[in-house]
């Protein structure tokens, strides 16, 4: 039998999701900043649109479950914000291929974490469900918008995911 989750780890959860929510909204407020009236703007602020929704609904939950956001936040902002711009600057492929390596390192964190709440907290699961699902939709689109063709494709992936992956164990504790 599966060991009961405690309050520190959905506490974990919570601060660590809010944290990629906020820098996630960012780095699409970023690539708006730069690309907002491209042919691919529409479609960056349709991801903002949901990134905003995910971030609204972990604002609550950090209410509900008396749960401090990261104190990091403000330098996730900046990062956030940067990256975004950033990948922009490149071109829309770049911007495209910051998507797909943002989005999958969260696809991947949000399965972990609805494996690991089991049959534990099931309104929390769903939502953490349905926020998959619209990141790997979010990844899918930056396929869809050839970021896997943008020059250095590859190098920025891994740059872009260490940094993710990075984030996420900072901001599960501090």
């Amino acid at each position: 039998m599966k060991d009961k989750i405690t309050k520190d780890a959905i506490e974990a959860m919570l601060r660590v999701d809010h944290a990629g929510e906020t820098a996630a909204a960012k780095i699409y407020d970023g690539q708006l900043a730069i690309l907002g009236n491209s042919s691919v703007g529409s479609t960056i602020q349709h991801m903002k649109d949901q990134e905003q929704e995910h971030l609204d609904t972990f604002n609550k939950l950090l209410i509900e479950n008396d749960t401090r956001p990261t104190a990091l936040l403000p330098i996730w902002n900046i990062m956030g914000f940067g990256l975004g711009m950033a990948s922009a600057v490149m071109g829309k492929k770049a911007a495209m291929a910051c998507t797909i390596a943002v989005e999958e390192v969260i696809g991947e964190h949000y399965s972990k974490q609805v494996e690991a709440l089991g049959t534990e907290r099931p309104e929390l699961k769903k939502t953490l469900m349905k926020f998959r699902d619209e990141e790997l939709d979010h990844l899918n689109i930056g396929v869809d918008h050839d970021g896997r063709d943008a020059n250095g494709y590859q190098i920025m992936k891994t740059i872009v995911q260490f940094g993710c992956r990075t984030a996420i164990k900072i901001s599960e504790k501090i």
